[in-house]
Formats: structure tokens, sequence, C-alpha cells
């Protein structure tokens, strides 16, 4: 899949988000009661799952093609922030200990 394809994806998903708002307005709020309220979330998830998997998708395939960077911070390679030096408050090193 080319890179400038993945664009589409999330373009999809919102397109599909946005269409289950509208349908949920123009199927529930005009006859809205008491009994719609208390589902009115649960319709609201049905209709907002099918951007959700676009969503999904989108993702898993954008991880496939973008390469692993592996961050290694400030620390020396094979060394871990325990081995490093602390540092004292105001962020200026200990003294050396006297002899």
């Amino acid at each position: 899949m080319k890179r400038p394809f993945l664009i589409v994806w999330p373009i999809v998903a919102s397109l599909l988000s946005l269409a289950g708002v509208v349908a949920f307005v123009l199927l529930f709020v005009p006859r809205m009661t008491v009994f719609w309220f208390i589902l009115s979330p649960l319709i609201i998830i049905v209709y907002q799952f099918p951007a959700f998997v676009v969503l999904r998708m989108w993702r898993r395939k954008k991880a496939r093609l973008e390469p692993v960077e592996e961050d290694e911070g400030e620390d020396a390679p094979g060394e871990t922030a325990a081995d490093a030096e602390p540092e004292a408050e105001g962020g200026e090193t200990p003294p050396a200990p006297l002899e």
C-alpha cells in the first residue's frame, strides 16, 4: 500500500462517524422519549462502530509501514538510568567525595 493512500482511511472514518451522528439525529431525535433517551448511548455506539473499525484498520496498516525507532534517550548504549550519576537539586551534579 502506498503512503499517500493512507490518508484515505482517516477521512473515511470521519465520514462514517459523521454519517452515524446524522443517522441518529434523523431517526431517533424527532420521536425521543425516555426509553430512547436511555438507549441513546447504545444506539450511538452501534452507529459509530464502522468508523471505529476503519480507524483501527488504518492504525494497523500505518504501524506496519512505519519503521520502528528505538529511543535510547540521553543514556549511553548499554547504560541504564539507574547506572547514570544522580543529579542534585537544581540540576547540578553533586560534589566529589572528600578523601
